[in-house]
């Protein structure tokens, strides 16, 4: 079975690992240039750096549809830059998953593939998708709505170690970010991380760099470009979270509910 995931930052990530390594065959595609911010545990480095590893899962970077069919039998990853996601059209996959995480739907439709799932909020399941897995952090991470969509975004960050919006780091200006510190430093509230310009964007609160934006990226005020994790543990720089593979989780529920209802031939089992 082929599944064909928009986004490759760290959520569309840990969805990746939980498929992969149930079986299923998995391409993904992002930006040319990806604003993933926990870069460590994302395959959308690959674009970037032609390859990467996450979790001991390995991926590629793509050219072409051609190409990812040729790296599915190596084993790996394929990761295209195609946000348009134009290699549906050719590689014709058994699921799409939508996990963009753009809060709203940039052009996925129910029509995309026999299985379509949208992941957090902007889907409504049985309009534009066949399933949504909720991203919200709470009683209800990773559950599989097949009626109705997930709750709508708070664009306030889940509770981590009594921290909630503190750990989140934001641009301080418009312009190209440079950073200052990398991903897995021990930080103190006040430390400055990287600048935009002349403008610092500085640590909140303490704990460990668990994510930054890649330098030279552009960057808009306001816009997410850094998180602390205040637990302080390096080691989870290094390895999908508890609600990546919550969410992964799901997803790979809804594929195989609706795989068994529609059959495995139709599906290429």
């Amino acid at each position: 079975m082929l599944i064909l995931i928009r986004g490759a930052g760290d959520l569309a990530s840990g969805i990746a690992l939980r498929l992969f390594r149930s079986g299923l065959s998995v391409v993904m595609t992002d930006l040319s240039h990806p604003t993933s911010i926990r870069r460590t545990v994302s395959f959308s480095e690959a674009i970037v750096k032609g390859e990467t590893t996450v979790e001991n899962v390995a991926a590629k970077r793509a050219e072409s549809a051609a190409e990812a069919r040729k790296l599915l039998n190596d084993g790996v990853i394929p990761v295209l830059a195609d946000p348009e996601c134009a290699c549906r059209a050719e590689l014709k996959p058994h699921v799409v998953v939508d996990a963009i995480l753009a809060k709203r739907n940039l052009g996925t439709k129910i029509t995309d593939a026999p299985i379509v799932i949208g992941v957090g909020p902007g889907f409504t399941a049985g309009e534009d998708c066949h399933a949504v897995v909720e991203t919200m952090r709470g009683h209800t991470l990773g559950r599989v709505i097949y009626e109705g969509s997930a709750l709508p975004n708070t664009n306030i960050p889940g509770l981590i170690g009594g921290f909630a919006g503190e750990r989140v780091l934001r641009a301080p200006a418009d312009g190209t970010f440079r950073t200052a510190a990398s991903i897995g430093d021990l930080v103190n509230e006040g430390d400055t991380v990287g600048y935009v310009g002349d403008a610092p964007m500085k640590c909140t609160i303490s704990g460990v760099l668990r994510g930054l934006i890649a330098d030279g990226t552009m960057v808009h005020k306001g816009m997410k470009s850094g998180d602390v994790d205040p637990r302080g543990d390096v080691s989870y720089c290094q390895t999908a979270s508890d609600k990546a593979l919550a969410i992964g989780g799901g997803v790979l529920e809804a594929i195989l509910r609706f795989s068994n209802a529609l059959g495995g031939e139709s599906l290429g089992k």
